[in-house]
């Protein structure tokens, strides 16, 4: 078979590699500075958090993370969207190369900057322990809230703006659900930001979250949604530079500021390739780390005893004596064949 030549299509894969290239490289000249920064202020926890979200102590997470929570900073997703943050406004100085559009970049970039603008001040609060959540920073309230309005604008837009109010089944075809798109949309991104709780073991964080992207990026270029593809691979060539610096001992953890932006952004991305349907599965590890606070909650309430050594469940693993850096390898591995399955069967549609 003789495969003809497309200009175009040749031209984006090339314009995509590129920007995840610059990304990368960008990331890792702004690390040292960051990292500077962060360490001369001494921008981490003065104390490890003691207590549950349920105000028992936490015995065994203060034993295992109490040297690391105070002395490693971090605001260590600062780099990723001041990254990708640079990299649309180099971009937007050249035709060919940007990639920011109204049709498909507006809105996960502004999910992806309002997030980790409010995750940045909630960091901000747990260094110097001001707030009423455990350790300092916003309360589960204030988060909520914010997450929500995240979601009213981003599902008013999709429905009045774009004019979406189907929902894609794989091989089953669009469902018509009207204004309830707006609702969806809201417990889509509540479901997804509460997954961001992964961050917790060097550079665990960091490779689910450029697995995800990559394999959304993927799907918006089977698509033809190319400046969405390019967005993906930024925020994706950010994150392996994150990697870098991340792999044990970890030089920065992501925090507040790289979490919610993250999560907010993968939610507006998932709408956007009409994927919410296979998010679960690409986002699996997310599902399971949210999912195993919500069990060990319930069963602590009415069972009186819990399920697992410690939640989110990573840390159960840790608990168990599984080194840090074999549970993040491990969940890596996951992740890729989650990641897999749920791209093939967008496909599939």
């Amino acid at each position: 078979m003789i495969f003809s030549f497309n200009p175009n299509l040749t031209f984006n894969v090339i314009r995509i590699l590129f920007l995840t290239a610059l990304s990368s490289g960008l990331a890792v000249l702004l690390t040292p500075i960051l990292t500077h920064f962060l360490y001369k202020y001494k921008l981490w926890r003065k104390e490890a958090r003691t207590k549950t979200i349920t105000g028992d102590k936490a015995v065994i997470f203060t034993e295992l993370h109490k040297e690391r929570e105070i002395n490693t900073p971090r605001f260590g997703g600062v780099l990723i969207w001041l990254t990708s943050l640079i990299i649309v406004l180099l971009c937007a100085l050249s035709q060919e190369f940007n990639f920011l559009s109204r049709g498909q970049t507006w809105l996960p970039f502004f999910a992806l900057i309002v997030g980790s603008t409010v995750g940045f001040f909630d960091d901000l609060l747990q260094v110097f322990g001001k707030g009423k959540y455990i350790a300092g920073g916003l309360s589960f309230r204030q988060r909520l809230l914010v997450i929500i309005l995240i979601g009213l604008i981003g599902g008013a837009w999709f429905y009045f703006k774009l004019g979406w109010n189907t929902i894609h089944v794989p091989l089953m075809g669009d469902f018509w659900i009207g204004f309830w798109y707006i609702p969806v949309f809201v417990i889509v991104m509540l479901a997804t930001w509460s997954g961001g709780i992964i961050d917790g073991l060097d550079g665990l964080a960091g490779g689910i979250f450029a697995i995800m992207f990559g394999a959304f990026g993927i799907i918006a270029f089977w698509q033809g949604l190319f400046d969405l593809a390019a967005f993906c691979a930024v925020i994706g060539g950010a994150l392996l530079a994150f990697l870098w610096f991340n792999i044990p001992p970890a030089r920065f953890y992501m925090g507040e500021t790289g979490t919610i932006g993250l999560t907010s952004a993968l939610a507006v991305v998932a709408f956007l390739t009409d994927s919410v349907i296979v998010l679960p599965i690409i986002a699996g590890l997310l599902v399971v780390e949210s999912g195993s606070v919500i069990l060990q909650l319930v069963s602590k309430k009415f069972r009186k005893k819990k399920i697992w050594l410690c939640t989110p469940i990573h840390h159960h693993f840790e608990a168990k004596g599984w080194p840090p850096y074999k549970v993040t390898m491990r969940f890596w591995l996951i992740g890729v064949i989650l990641a897999v399955i749920g791209v093939a069967i967008r496909l599939l549609g």
